[in-house]
């Protein structure tokens, strides 16, 4: 395989230099002095901010864009081997890596690297720790997978040893890293479009954790199900969090105020250690924060600075994140969930602050997961008041016929719940002005384009 060396300059190309994991990866070998140029399907300001810092970006993805003086290409698994860059590559016999490939490689030339794996809450926990690590003047450089206002977009290139990044389970692609700090929020049921069942996940998860790197240590949540299977086999240093009893880091006497953000009594070893609060939303983020806590604890950060660190953290984009009120005081809130887990965690927040009734306006995300996980979501969408389905957002896939958001219809109704397949947003629109009343909240929910209801709604 290629390897990246910072001490030796290489020209490296990215197919998809657009996208917000494959920029940030560009932006840090640009700010190390190495040529960078890359492709994309279209302008955006992504590829404005990348040729405004030196690569050069062709637009469209052909055998031309291939030059002889290109050390090394880089991909993402959108990537087709029909791809003409990607034949023209094969043709050449150029060395190809895949995005996670050069992201582990990356990492390995700083001393305290840190990725954050679960099935969810890596993002909103990469923030977390992010903002702790400013606070502590650690100068970080940072990778993470959404918009992080903080750094003003999703990557920062620090001058320290000190890397952080999200570590994403899909495609096995963690399996690439080898950090000195691993951190395991959680294991699910989810990419069943990739993994066969939950011991493949739970499997998975357990060969990420034997990547850490000797002398760093693991964190992981003491709580969940799958602790031991995953810590099979591991003899590193291993700190645990959770709300249970035994953990090294444990959240007692969580209050959430009326904006659904957390307080808590930190415990250490057992013993009080001071009082958190957060101004990211819901029970499960301040479980989520343990980690970043410990991590900070284990890095040598100072305990004042973690708490002003994570104080100062609101949620990331589409999280929970507050849209607007409309003229009726109906509040329009938008969320990323597209988990069962996930939706549960963001429904119970509403349900802790609403002053009307909940609607969720839910588009499922992919044919593959909604057929595996169509009980859970049913399950996971009653604990609220109203729910009004959009047509299921393909991604990567195509409808094969198995499954449509009428199935979930179907599942609620059964459970007595209000609510009704209408597939186009417009009809979405239509019916929630029609039938919601004043103070009423309303969340769209998803990780496709549903965020464009609620701001279409706001516009008027």
């Amino acid at each position: 395989m290629y390897k990246i060396d910072f001490n030796e300059k290489s020209h490296v190309h990215f197919m998809g230099i657009g996208g917000i994991s494959m920029s940030g990866l560009a932006e840090i070998l640009l700010d190390e002095g190495f040529t960078v140029s890359g492709s994309d399907m279209s302008e955006s300001d992504i590829v404005k901010t990348l040729r405004a810092k030196g690569a050069e970006i062709a637009i469209g993805q052909k055998k031309e864009n291939i030059t002889s003086d290109i050390d090394v290409v880089v991909y993402t698994a959108a990537i087709r081997e029909d791809n003409e860059e990607y034949m023209a590559c094969v043709e050449a016999g150029i060395p190809m890596l895949k995005r996670a490939e050069l992201l582990g490689q990356i990492m390995d030339f700083y001393k305290y690297s840190i990725a954050v794996a679960g099935t969810h809450g890596k993002t909103t926990t990469t923030s977390l720790l992010s903002h702790i690590l400013m606070e502590g003047e650690k100068d970080p450089t940072i990778s993470i997978g959404g918009m992080l206002d903080l750094i003003g977009g999703n990557i920062r290139v620090g001058k320290s040893d000190y890397f952080v990044t999200e570590a994403c389970e899909y495609t096995n692609s963690y399996h690439s890293f080898n950090p000195f700090v691993s951190i395991i929020l959680n294991v699910d049921n989810d990419h069943l479009d990739f993994f066969k069942n939950i011991d493949n996940i739970v499997e998975s998860f357990r060969v990420f954790a034997t990547k850490t790197k000797q002398g760093g240590t693991l964190i992981i949540n003491g709580d969940m199900p799958y602790k031991d299977r995953v810590l099979d086999g591991f003899t590193g240093n291993v700190i645990t969090f959770g709300t249970n009893d035994g953990n090294d880091y444990q959240a007692k006497s969580i209050v959430l105020d009326e904006g659904g953000h957390p307080t808590y009594d930190l415990y250490r070893k057992g013993e009080f250690v001071t009082k958190v609060t957060l101004s990211v939303t819901g029970v499960h983020n301040a479980v989520n924060s343990l980690s970043a806590l410990a991590a900070a604890d284990y890095l040598g950060v100072d305990m004042n600075a973690s708490l002003k660190g994570l104080k100062n953290c609101s949620s990331a984009k589409r999280r929970f994140e507050y849209k607007g009120t409309l003229p009726n005081g109906i509040v329009v809130i938008d969320d990323y969930a597209h988990h069962p887990t996930e939706i549960a965690a963001t429904l119970k927040v509403a349900n802790e602050v609403k002053k009307g009734e909940v609607w969720c306006a839910f588009q499922p995300h992919t044919y593959s997961r909604t057929y595996a996980l169509l009980p859970e979501f049913a399950e996971a969408l009653s604990i609220t008041d109203h729910v009004l389905l959009a047509d299921i957002y393909a991604a990567r896939e195509k409808d094969d016929g198995r499954v449509s958001s009428r199935d979930i219809e179907k599942l609620l109704k059964e459970k007595g719940v209000d609510a009704v397949y209408l597939g186009d947003f417009s009809e979405i629109e239509k019916y929630f002005l029609k039938n919601s009343k004043e103070n009423d909240m309303l969340i769209t929910m998803g990780a496709g384009n549903i965020v464009n209801l609620g701001e279409k709604l706001l516009e008027g």
